[in-house]
């Protein structure tokens, strides 16, 4: 359920800026919660593959079996801000949580409902990826003219306007890292004018957001897994990806969480039991059309934090647990706090 793209390797002096933002964009998180789901995703390829609608954390949700919640801090508070709260004193940071649970209680009743932690993290996790198109914009549009076109993409990512003068003014070979980019970059292009609007940007820097991207999401999955270039993904292609072969060790028995997404690849992933997973078996894999990450993340912080489970939250009963909100790892609402925005 959520969506990995892997890092390409880059030699040395290559522009990485709005490339490492961009590939670096979703990864894995699972959420073993009480609140069950349909189909397990509290395992490592949960951790390593499946796409969340939105990128609620940079960290993990769950350390070898343990509950992490570095992920709560990130999905509650937001991404670009992580030390803002980390270096806070507890004193303060209660004080700033006050703060967000009064524009967070939107009906203003003295409490918080599980639909509104939900709009919450939305609301966070949306601001997030504008942020991040508003700054990879910023560097891309050097005119300034509200357009931007795939040689200019070219010339502030790879150095050169076009594919045939990157080939020739360099040694290391960017063909396949070209035609990724194009791919998408004219997947995005939805009134086919050869360049991009910055709402059709965002879709190119987060095509998981995107209805009309997905089967790019899935291709560029599918390419990434797919040793063997025959179209699906093999039993040991699946593990292989979350357990590669370095990582495997003389004389050591393999993880339980390996076994584990064994059987989960013959028990749910393999739908028609073929021994493989083609396209669309991968696409209900990383983009499941059942689940909510906000609406997941909302349903696990009110019940660590519901301490008289009325299904509602008071100031007092957040701030009682403030270290499951704000705790040691917090990022994108610090700032919103010193800027006093409003929600």
């Amino acid at each position: 359920m959520f969506y990995l793209l892997k890092l390409h390797s880059y030699p040395p002096g290559h522009t990485l800026h709005s490339r490492m933002a961009r590939i670096l964009s979703l990864f894995v998180i699972s959420v073993s919660l009480v609140i069950a789901l349909a189909k397990p995703t509290d395992t490592e390829s949960a951790k390593k593959r499946v796409h969340e609608e939105q990128k609620l954390s940079d960290v993990e949700h769950d350390l070898e079996g343990e509950h992490n919640p570095d992920y709560d801090h990130e999905a509650f508070l937001g991404k670009d801000e992580a030390k803002t709260f980390d270096q806070l004193s507890p004193e303060e940071s209660r004080n700033r949580l006050r703060i967000i649970v009064r524009k967070i209680d939107k009906d203003k009743d003295g409490f918080v409902t599980e639909q509104e932690l939900k709009e919450w993290v939305d609301y966070t996790q949306n601001k997030y990826i504008w942020d991040d198109t508003d700054r990879q914009w910023r560097d891309h549009d050097k005119d300034d003219d509200g357009a931007l076109t795939w040689a200019e993409y070219m010339k502030t990512t790879y150095g050169y306007e076009s594919e045939n003068e990157l080939a020739e003014k360099t040694d290391y070979n960017y063909k396949d890292m070209v035609r990724r980019d194009k791919r998408r970059w004219e997947k995005a292009d939805q009134n086919g004018d050869q360049k991009l609007s910055r709402e059709e940007y965002r879709s190119y820097l987060h095509p998981e957001e995107s209805d009309h991207m997905k089967d790019v999401v899935v291709e560029e999955t599918m390419e990434d897994i797919d040793k063997d270039k025959d179209g699906y993904l093999s039993l040991e292609e699946y593990v292989g990806d979350m357990y590669p072969p370095e990582d495997h060790e003389d004389g050591v028995e393999e993880p339980e969480w390996v076994k584990t997404e064994r059987e989960q690849f013959s028990q749910y992933r393999d739908e028609n039991k073929d021994g493989k997973m083609d396209k669309e078996e991968v696409k209900r894999w990383i983009l499941p059309d059942n689940y909510n990450h906000a609406e997941a993340e909302a349903k696990h912080l009110m019940y660590e934090t519901d301490s008289n489970k009325d299904e509602k939250l008071s100031e007092e009963e957040i701030i009682e647990k403030y270290d499951v909100f704000v705790g040691s790892q917090a990022t994108d609402f610090g700032e919103a706090l010193i800027r006093h925005d409003e929600f």
